[in-house]
């Protein structure tokens, strides 16, 4: 039997749908690209499921989370000969030998802790030579400002400038990536795999050559030399899933929506006739 965790809404789940399934699993998606043959540190690994896709690709990967259940429920489920999972409080790795990964990855945990700057400096000395971090938080403005919805597990959000300030403290060389689900348009070659890309951007009075939207997430992409990254500027990656999900949701519900409005006017029409024949008898009863 399959073990699942419940989804309180603080740790993601494999089994949730749609639009957060999407921002969970791109963020790995995109970390498996640095991840070949490295020594890898998911911090924060929550269900365990990112470190377990890390691990098809890596030489090790080790996922720590401050959860005990969260752990154990890693172990049963994702077990592979080149994944450990531990349990500890990402903010303390004084107990991890210096320069003993060459690649961390840490989504949305930053936001979750108090000691933002005391976690990234622990990252920064476990990095070895050549090492890189991938550290990802929402934006404060976009996702709780203009919203107006507040998570009751965050602790500590951060606007962009924020954000790369703290980055900056520790690494001096960092590139920022946004993410957001987007509904767009693709033109791609149907005949092998992608090697450019631009984009455009439509507003009611001109044409942006460029994605020009708000950003939920950033994402940014840290090391000690600017070599150690090779991802060059205006850097696009495009992540789904075959089946569509999030799309065909829309579909459905816009399909039932157009459905309840010709249900509606039927109904509406109906009413009326009913009224214009009541309208009709009472004018007869009159005359008698």
């Amino acid at each position: 039997m399959t073990d699942f965790l419940e989804f309180t809404g603080e740790r993601f789940t494999p089994e949730c749908v749609r639009e957060i399934w999407l921002e969970h699993w791109h963020r790995y998606a995109f970390a498996t690209t640095f991840a070949r043959d490295r020594r890898v540190l998911d911090a924060a690994c929550g269900e365990g499921y990112g470190s377990a896709l890390l691990a098809r690709h890596a030489h090790s990967v080790v996922g720590l989370d401050v959860s005990t259940t969260t752990i154990e429920h890693a172990k049963r489920r994702y077990a592979a000969p080149n994944l450990h999972y531990a349990v500890a409080d990402v903010t303390a790795l004084d107990q991890m030998a210096n320069a003993s990964f060459d690649l961390i990855v840490s989504f949305e945990t930053l936001e979750h802790v108090a000691r933002q700057s005391e976690m990234l400096a622990g990252f920064r000395r476990l990095l070895a030579p050549g090492g890189l971090l991938l550290v990802s938080t929402p934006d404060k403005r976009t996702y709780t400002d203009l919203t107006g919805v507040v998570n009751e597990h965050h602790v500590r959000e951060l606007y962009r400038p924020e954000f790369e300030a703290l980055v900056e403290a520790h690494f001096p060389v960092h590139r920022l990536l946004a993410q957001k689900l987007l509904f767009q348009s693709v033109l791609w070659d149907p005949d092998c795999a992608p090697t450019s890309s631009t984009a455009a951007t439509m507003h009611p009075d001109r044409i942006d050559a460029k994605l020009d939207y708000d950003a939920l997430y950033y994402i940014a992409l840290c090391a000690m030399d600017p070599g150690d990254i090779e991802l060059s500027p205006g850097h696009v990656h495009l992540f789904g899933d075959a089946a569509e999900s999030v799309y065909r949701h829309y579909n459905d519900e816009i399909r039932k929506h157009i459905a309840a409005g010709h249900r509606l006017v039927a109904q509406e029409n109906q009413i009326a006739a009913l009224q214009a024949e009541i309208a009709r008898l009472n004018a007869a009863l009159q005359q008698r």
